[in-house]
């Protein structure tokens, strides 16, 4: 199945690329008040990674009308998940979000025909008659 109108559908599937994107960048800054309370507690290096993480993935949301903002997004979801390496719960959070993120991915393939890349054309308008 492909989308009647194919560029609106690649417009409208950035647009929740970078959503998701935006509240997975958002939910790593909650991952310091975790980390804080645990044994060897918050170090200037784990401030330092998750925040730039953080800005990153905010940024990756900002390229998601950029033919390479899929790609970017979706290598940002290693350190995503890897993030539950400094907290527990990150795990469950960031396997949440990367299957919404894989989800997103297929519905843009069976809508565009691929994955990644930019929507194909749109089909001509019929001539008025």
């Amino acid at each position: 199945m492909t989308a009647p109108d194919p560029v609106r559908a690649g417009k409208a599937l950035g647009g929740a690329a970078a959503a998701i994107l935006l509240l997975e960048g958002i939910a790593v800054l909650f991952v310091p008040r975790g980390i804080a309370q645990t044994g060897e507690g918050l170090t200037g290096t784990r401030l330092t990674v998750l925040l730039v993480l953080a800005v990153l993935l905010v940024l990756a949301s900002g390229l998601q009308r950029r033919p390479q903002g899929l790609l970017i997004g979706t290598a940002l979801q290693v350190p995503l998940v890897l993030t539950g390496l400094l907290s527990g719960a990150m795990w469950l959070v960031g396997g949440i979000f990367v299957a919404i993120w894989l989800y997103l991915l297929q519905v843009r393939k069976e809508l565009l025909g691929s994955p990644f890349g930019p929507p194909p054309a749109a089909p001509p308008a019929p001539p008025a008659g």
